[in-house]
């Protein structure tokens, strides 16, 4: 593709929108070969290797602030740096592959994503940190969503934003032993718990997109993909609220040697600030893509690409010829 010269502020998405979709379909397609055939590793290696290859052609200088992992044996590594080095210079946060388990099982909610910031951007979090999350979609008061409120109230408050019944309302959760009384909550309370078995990035963006069916997402999950929901959720206007997960005295001093407040509530602005671009394709099926569709000589892959600058919110259906692509081919 031909050089760029680096845009002007508030140009940066405008430029690599359509071309960090390409990175996500990359990765979706390679790991699309592993759905439902049990080897977790394998679609990881896979969706990974093309979205690093995929990430190497764009005309940009890059830098993975919150990656796969600290271990720089593994590719999209936290401290990467990607592209060609050419153009502007921008902090990545991603997953290849969100969802191994629900990728080798066949099963919902498998995504890559990819969300761009110029530098600064994103919060950098340890890679095995975990966060309680809350998470609404656009058109609520600010600060509907509060981690001290209890979730009885949480609800109240939003279905009462929403002009409807708290048996109206449809909360996202990963379906883990740590949720169970939430859960439990949410069900005394009259609500509806749509339990998840992984993916929680696809679970809060979800919350965010008008017909996925989600009202809320809570619960907690993965540090890294707060960020990344944020990012997403950023696009779409919504409200996020994040803490970190403190499980011991060593794990607090690890925060705060990172310069990280382990009591603080983080919302949106503070996990992702200035302009965002945003990009996911779906691997399986899930609450906010379907996914990808292998033919013969090819697949159809269907994305979402978002910009926080516009608001704009595109989805794409792909269809891939790997006879005359040939580079689009999974390897």
């Amino acid at each position: 593709m031909p050089d760029r010269p680096n845009p002007a502020p508030g140009e940066l998405d405008r430029n690599l929108a359509l071309e960090v979709v390409r990175v996500t379909e990359a990765s979706a397609l390679a790991a699309s070969r592993w759905i439902g055939r049990g080897d977790e590793k394998a679609a990881d290696e896979a969706a990974a290797g093309a979205m690093r290859r995929a990430l190497n052609v764009l005309h940009m200088d890059g830098v993975i602030v919150n990656g796969d992992g600290d271990d720089p044996s593994r590719s999209l590594h936290t401290g990467e740096k990607v592209g060609t080095g050419r153009g502007p210079s921008v902090d990545i946060v991603l997953t290849a592959l969100e969802g191994q388990t629900i990728c080798a099982k066949g099963s919902h909610n498998a995504l890559s994503v990819v969300a761009l910031s110029e530098h600064g951007g994103f919060l950098k979090v340890p890679g095995q940190a975990y966060m309680d999350k809350i998470a609404v979609g656009p058109g609520l008061p600010a600060g509907i969503v509060d981690l001290d409120q209890p979730p009885e109230e949480v609800l109240r408050r939003v279905a009462e934003a929403k002009g409807r019944q708290i048996a109206d309302l449809a909360v996202c959760v990963l379906d883990r032993p740590r949720h169970f009384d939430l859960i439990g909550r949410l069900y005394e309370a009259g609500a509806r718990a749509i339990l998840i078995d992984d993916g929680d990035v696809s679970g809060a963006i979800a919350a965010g997109l008008p017909d996925s069916g989600i009202d809320l997402y809570m619960g907690s999950g993965g540090a890294p993909q707060g960020v990344l929901a944020a990012a997403g959720l950023k696009c779409l206007g919504g409200q996020m609220q994040c803490r970190l997960s403190v499980r011991n005295d060593q794990e607090r001093a690890r925060f705060r040697a990172a310069g990280l407040d382990p009591d603080r509530k983080y919302d949106i602005d503070d996990l992702a600030s200035g302009e965002v671009m945003f990009a996911a394709t779906g691997i399986t099926d899930g609450h906010v893509l379907k996914g990808i569709r292998l033919a013969r000589g090819g697949a159809v892959s269907r994305s979402l690409v978002m910009r926080s600058l516009t608001g704009t919110i595109r989805t794409l259906i792909v269809h891939h010829d790997f006879v005359k692509g040939a580079t689009l081919r999974p390897q």
